[in-house]
């Protein structure tokens, strides 16, 4: 008997191109995430674009998401920079590899305000010893275009035991 192993990556790519276009699609898949990653789910950003090795995710300006400066949060940032890189990341790694982070380090070079937009591409690498590390970088833009905020995330992939 052979049981079909479909990756958490995989799954959301599939559940994404059936919701993308239809009316309400992109808000249910929203809280589809929310519920899955309630912390992610807190900052409620909308992904705009979805394909394996590559996100964007728009973050809408909130005054949830604000610091004392009125300029989005730092962990805010943070944590949309993350979000939009492991999407690029998982949607892209074949089922037989599995993933997790161990490091992200954010470099703010702009008072994020307004809304924002983070863009993550990544090569997904040939993965054939435990313990490969991969950086992946997603670049959130300001609604002038200008760079904000840098994250780039350290994963760790090996392939799945047998």
């Amino acid at each position: 008997m052979t049981k079909n192993h479909e990756s958490a990556g995989l799954k959301l790519l599939k559940l994404w191109q059936k919701l993308q276009h239809k009316p309400m699609g992109k808000w249910l898949f929203k809280k589809i995430i929310a519920n899955k990653i309630p912390y992610t789910g807190s900052i409620k950003a909308d992904v705009q674009t979805l394909e394996p090795g590559r996100c964007e995710v728009l973050l809408k300006f909130r005054k949830s998401n604000t610091n004392h400066l009125n300029s989005v949060h730092a962990l805010a940032l943070s944590n949309l920079g993350e979000f939009t890189s492991g999407l690029a990341m998982m949607t892209g790694l074949p089922p037989t590899i599995r993933g997790i982070v161990t490091n992200i380090n954010t470099e703010f070079t702009k008072k994020a305000r307004g809304d924002l937009l983070a863009k993550a591409e990544v090569q997904i690498p040939d993965v054939t010893e435990p313990k490969t590390e991969h950086l992946v970088q997603a670049l959130i833009y300001d609604q002038d275009h200008d760079l904000v905020t840098t994250v780039t995330v350290k994963w760790m992939l090996s392939p799945l035991q047998k």
